[in-house]
């Protein structure tokens, strides 16, 4: 028989003369074998199974042995002996390693030629040995896969009691070390396969053995919550989630997140390495455990750990759409990310990149899942670009790529991402964690978000754009005693702004001297009020710091300087010098503030008497002009239409961002008037609203009756007036507010007006000189105080009607303004919303205030003599592309920024004109007009002058301002800071441009 056996392996006959030798010794073991022809016939065909040169000889091996052994089994049990088997497990076969899987299918496959042997219990003894410590020296995928083979048929072999928990333990440490070189689909299939069969083995056990799951998954968390960077545990792991009870999950999140002894660095890590887990293609409930470790973390407030997470993973996860297979897991937990991460819309737009991709490659799919995929895809992205909307420049593509797509309305979303959010929404982490990319290809610095600033953002980044203001702010000479004021802390701040190397700036210690006391902090707030107040703030100051230079002059020495120099001396000690250069008298004589010389106004208020003819007449500063918009012409979705009988307009306000309080800060100024020569008439079949026709219906006049009725002092009795108001004095920066919100008496709720107002590159704006005495005037009672009624008093809105002479005016001269800059908000209410800026891009000499030559081009009506006034209207002027661009500075229409918090991008004049049309509830708010040059004068050196300022380049920085901006900036550049290669490349590409002060770093 041996021979025969030989002759059939080493024999060249042909593989059917092969098969039929085979079957004749087959057939033959059914006869009568000597023992010793048994063994010698098993140590052979063993010896072809391991060694043989094809896979037909270990074929005919496996064949034979099996034949022999099922006639002649006690010859096989004698031959397969404990002793054996450990050999083979310890020390391998001949050249076979005991690592190799040809051993462990060779012993499978005796133990079932064995298995009703008694002598099978000790080698079961054995193997439960043996397959610990072979799971203890961490085998590769194969080798575990045909043990997991061989103990699911042979359940005698796994390890018991407390052997069982060390073993479900090394192998789930087995499996955290697995790892798939293989690029090959077959070979990345086998892989796969060869997981399943292992974490198939572990589901069998702990359902055998209940007491081995939480060792088990204990350690599941060690090894995916290892902090060592030498160890990078497989995603294999997650072949596991689908066994574990899904009953288990809230006591387990719940154990873990209340774990004292889990440092927050290690959950970091084991929830980085479950999202992870998202990329294997076979593991079922991945998602469902992700999401309740998120929610189990929000719960305990762990926010740190959330928002470093989601900012790591967030791009990953959205990777994993792309792929069928993962898609629908990846989706549940990307949105769980994106909905609950409401403070910041960082994570969200690290991902905005990539959607159009996504969404045109799935429109191509064409498949029904595709389909439905797409709508749940874009179903969140809608809600996502209305919790963070405020972005044009990055939703646009988006909303082309998604707009034949149904959307849901506004309800939804709102629920949505009430459902969603984190438990406590903290504002206060989102300070320092921001991920800043590079600077901008805009070289400008952006504002970091402090929890809800981006009022004050807006602000900053809206004054900072006022070129005249800020290089004169930059130009001040503060001295240590007002180390402390308002005034310093801004010039400071527009220093970082102008020369840090910082992507964006944290304006921490602005905010807190500039808050109002009753905007609390983390709260969303009303950028205008904001505006209003800072701007008191710092008038109020200066003229506080002129009242002490004036004392101090006041109480000199006698043997002092003359009273010249020593007003000038008085000026330096007090720490402030003259808000510009001298260029005359006036101007040196000039004791106004800088607001007011920025921003100052003035209104003058007339009131007539219709029973007697007398006039009244005052005098107001302002600094920004509130316009309402005319009730009948407002519209909102949220507001019901149609017509009424007598125009009833809705209290209009400024947006509260999210607060219901009312102003507690100083008085606004007046935010209704009239004057003569100005008609206003509404109407559906007029053209879009545009910013001049909301201040033709600002200085539009008024008539005061009944219950507003005006108390005529020479009357001795309430009578019906007429109120009008003109701007006597023109400010160098127009401030206008929109009044966008109004109060709906039924609701008692404040809705937004949403109406779409044009916004003209230039305008012009009727100024009046004051009228002249006459004796009308004059010898008219004196009037009782001036009460100009709040923009919330809708009847006097209603009431505006159309011209009549109030006084006795001079012709208006039109004063040309160009836009400098608009502040957005976008929301649906006023208890939310966001706020962004857009800014002119002056650069050096671009920033002078640019002269117009002929001031009839903007339609100024001449003087013609006339007695009695013309009607004068606020013209928003439209000119030819060309003659824009020259009027604008000579700067292309491109040449304008978007503010968005730490954001900063180019943008056009075209997007801001047609943000709304874009982006319904992104709505201009506030807006800043230059006052222009309409005579062209030049001073003496060249440079242009306005109202005897001269305008040139940006200021040299003192000592103390440069001094600081380069300690910070050395900082930020340390080699230890690792954003030194980043920003190194920027300092290398940026170059800085005429009119910019240079910066020596060194590093």
């Amino acid at each position: 028989m041996d021979k025969i056996l030989e002759a059939l392996v080493s024999s060249s006959h042909s593989v059917p003369v092969k098969k039929a030798i085979v079957k004749k010794v087959v057939e033959a073991a059914e006869k009568e074998v000597t023992a010793e022809q048994c063994q010698a016939l098993y140590t052979l065909t063993t010896r072809l199974i391991f060694l043989g040169d094809d896979a037909f000889q270990k074929q005919v091996g496996f064949q034979v042995l099996e034949a022999y052994a099922r006639y002649h089994r006690a010859d096989f049990e004698l031959f397969f002996s404990k002793d054996f088997v450990l050999g083979l497990l310890q020390q391998g076969y001949g050249p076979l390693d005991s690592k190799d899987p040809a051993i462990v299918d060779y012993i499978h496959g005796c133990l079932r030629l064995l298995i009703s042997c008694p002598s099978v219990l000790d080698i079961f003894s054995i193997i439960q040995t043996e397959i610990l410590r072979m799971v203890c020296e961490r085998p590769e995928p194969a080798l575990c896969a045909r043990l997991a083979t061989m103990l699911s048929d042979f359940v005698q072999c796994i390890p018991r009691e407390k052997a069982a928990i060390l073993f479900c333990q090394q192998l789930v440490r087995t499996i955290g070390y697995f790892h798939c070189p293989a690029s090959q689909e077959q070979e990345l299939r086998e892989y796969v396969d060869q997981v399943t069969k292992v974490s198939t083995l572990l589901q069998n056990i702990w359902k055998a053995e209940p007491v081995t799951l939480l060792p088990s998954l204990q350690e599941v968390f060690a090894i995916i919550s290892s902090t060592d960077p030498s160890f990078d545990p497989s995603i294999a792991l997650a072949s596991l989630v689908q066994h574990i009870p899904l009953q288990m999950i809230t006591v387990l999140i719940k154990s873990l997140t209340t774990d004292q002894n889990v440092k927050d660095t290690s959950m970091t890590q084991a929830l980085c390495r479950m999202i992870d887990w998202l990329s294997w293609p076979l593991a079922h409930h991945v998602e469902m455990w992700v999401i309740a470790l998120l929610k189990g973390l929000a719960a305990v407030q762990k926010f740190t750990i959330l928002i470093d997470v989601t900012l790591l993973k967030i791009e990953l996860v959205f990777n994993r759409l792309w792929y069928p297979i993962v898609r629908q897991g990846a989706l549940v937990v990307l949105s769980h990310m994106l909905l609950s991460f409401q403070h910041s819309p960082e994570a969200f737009h690290l991902v905005v990149p990539h959607i159009v991709d996504l969404v045109q490659s799935l429109k191509r799919d064409g498949l029904p899942t595709s389909k439905a995929f797409l709508l749940h895809f874009t179903e969140l992205v809608h809600c996502m670009m209305y919790q963070y909307s405020g972005f044009p420049d990055l939703y646009d593509d988006i909303l082309e790529a998604i707009k034949e797509l149904p959307g849901p309305g506004e309800e939804k979303i709102k629920l949505v991402l009430n459902q969603s959010a984190w438990t406590s929404q903290s504002n206060s982490f989102a300070s320092g964690l921001l991920r800043l990319p590079g600077k901008s290809e805009t070289g400008k610095t952006g504002l970091i978000n402090l929890g809800n600033t981006c009022y004050m953002n807006s602000i900053i980044q809206t004054l900072f754009s006022a070129t005249d203001f800020r290089r004169r702010v930059l130009s001040l000479h503060l001295n240590d005693a007002t180390a402390n004021t308002l005034m310093k802390k801004l010039q400071l701040l527009f220093t970082f702004l102008s020369h840090t190397q910082r992507a964006a700036y944290a304006p921490r210690v602005f905010f807190e001297a500039s808050r109002p006391p009753w905007f609390n902090a983390g709260s969303q707030q009303d950028c205008s009020e904001y505006l209003r107040f800072l701007l008191d703030r710092l008038h109020e100051e200066e003229k506080t710091i002129q009242v002490l230079m004036s004392a101090k002059s006041n109480v000199s020495p006698g043997n002092g300087p003359s009273d010249d120099t020593g007003g000038e001396t008085s000026a330096e000690d007090a720490g402030v010098s003259p808000v510009a250069p001298v260029e005359g008298k006036s101007e040196g004589n000039d004791e106004r503030t800088l607001i007011e010389r920025m921003f100052g106004g003035r209104l003058s208020t007339g009131i007539r008497c219709m029973t007697c003819n007398s006039v009244s007449e005052k005098e107001e500063p302002f600094t920004d002009l509130s316009l309402a918009f005319c009730p009948s012409t407002t519209s909102s979705p949220l507001q019901t239409e149609g017509p009424s009988e007598e125009p009833r307009g809705p209290c209009q306000g400024a947006v509260n961002g999210g607060s219901e309080a009312p102003e507690v800060g100083p008085s606004p100024k007046p935010v209704t008037a009239s004057t003569t020569g100005v008609h206003f008439v509404p109407g559906s079949s007029e053209p879009p609203l545009s910013v001049p026709d909301l201040v033709d219906y600002f200085l539009a006049p008024e008539i005061l009756d009944k219950e507003n009725a005006y108390f005529c002092q020479k009357c001795g009795s309430l009578q019906r007036a007429e109120r009008g108001m003109r701007v006597v004095a023109a400010p160098e920066y127009l401030i206008l507010t929109l009044l966008r919100f109004s109060y709906d008496a039924k609701c008692h709720v404040r809705r937004k007006i949403l109406d779409n107002v044009a916004i003209p590159p230039l305008m012009r704006l009727p100024v009046h000189a004051p009228p002249p005495k006459h004796s009308s005037s004059s010898s008219s009672p004196p009037s009782s105080p001036l009460q100009v009624d709040s923009p919330e008093s809708s009847e006097n809105l209603a009431k505006k009607l159309k011209p009549s002479e109030v006084g006795v005016w001079p012709a208006a001269q039109f004063v040309p303004y160009i836009l400098s800059s608009v502040v957005m908000h976008s929301g649906m209410s006023s208890e939310s919303g966001h706020y962004y800026s857009y800014g002119r891009n002056l650069n050096g000499a671009d920033g002078a205030q640019h002269h117009l030559a002929n001031p009839l081009a903007l339609g100024e009506e001449p003087g013609n003599g006339q007695t009695e006034p013309i009607a004068l209207t606020c013209s928003g002027v439209t000119h030819p592309k060309q003659e824009v661009e020259v009027v604008c500075g000579g700067q292309a229409a491109g040449d304008w920024l978007l503010f968005n918090d730490s954001r900063v991008t180019f943008t056009s004049l075209g997007s801001v004109q047609n943000v709304t049309n874009r982006f319904p509830k992104d709505t201009a708010y506030v807006l800043i007009y230059r006052k222009q040059d309409v005579t062209g004068g030049q001073n003496s050196t060249g440079g242009v002058t306005t109202n005897g300022m001269r305008l040139g380049s940006e200021p040299p920085l003192q000592k103390e301002l440069m001094d600081a901006v380069t300690k910070d900036n050395k900082l930020f550049l340390q080699p230890s800071s690792p954003t030194l290669c980043r920003s190194l490349s920027f300092v290398t590409k940026y170059r800085p441009r005429r009119g910019d002060a240079a910066i020596s770093i060194t590093v």
